[in-house]
């Protein structure tokens, strides 16, 4: 069995940027390697009737203080310490995840990633306006004119359109989701599950290797 992995995310999401700081050194520990995949949370959450839990869970007495207790103690175990709340919150990222499908395209998307992940949850921009996003991708050396351009190709829209499509069509109903494989999890919580599972199916894979017999 080939090992794919897969993490869907949408820069809006800030424990989808905290698996995004945990995922490499998964990838060090189990030599494994994440496919990045760009969707809309906007559309996923439209598709699947989901709400962002600061609206799903409003009404609810404790629920969002726990939310916050929970992301206090996912920076202490793994020390994403450089998180910060974005003072724009919540923040449209129609633009910025059309562009990250042209990263893609480009052959930049690492790149561009990390500089959207520092951006939206370490330096706090407000990162659906235009200019900042420009400036943004300015400054850390990428082509901020032609990725904006490419952006909103026919092309790069439909990409990010049928990217969404297909995640919710997999189970996706939120973000952030990785894939390993067939198997779905769900939430920055599941990151020790999936190296589990990484483990699991690279010692299967192992176990199954034919034997080779020196005379």
């Amino acid at each position: 069995m080939t090992l794919d992995l897969q993490f869907h995310f949408d820069f809006g999401s800030p424990n989808a940027y905290f698996v995004h700081r945990v995922i490499p050194d998964i990838e060090m520990r189990t030599g494994a390697h994440f496919a990045y995949v760009p969707v809309l949370l906007g559309g996923i959450f439209k598709a699947t009737g989901n709400q962002a839990p600061m609206i799903a869970f409003a009404g609810i007495r404790n629920k969002l203080d726990y939310q916050s207790l929970e992301i206090r103690r996912f920076i202490q175990r793994y020390g994403t310490d450089a998180f910060r709340m974005n003072t724009h919150f919540p923040v449209n990222t129609l633009q910025i995840m059309r562009a990250a499908v042209a990263a893609e395209e480009e052959g930049v998307l690492p790149h561009y990633v990390e500089t959207v992940f520092q951006a939206m949850w370490e330096k706090s921009l407000k990162m659906d306006d235009p200019a900042v996003i420009a400036a943004t991708l300015n400054e850390a050396g990428l082509d901020a004119e032609k990725l904006i351009a490419l952006s909103q190709t026919p092309e790069i829209k439909a990409k990010l359109a049928a990217n969404t499509e297909a995640t919710v069509a997999r189970g996706t109903f939120g973000i952030p989701t990785i894939f390993v494989n067939d198997e779905i999890y769900f939430g920055k919580d599941t990151v020790r599950d999936v190296e589990e599972e990484i483990v699991r199916v690279q010692q299967a894979e192992a176990e199954r290797a034919p034997v080779r017999e020196f005379p």
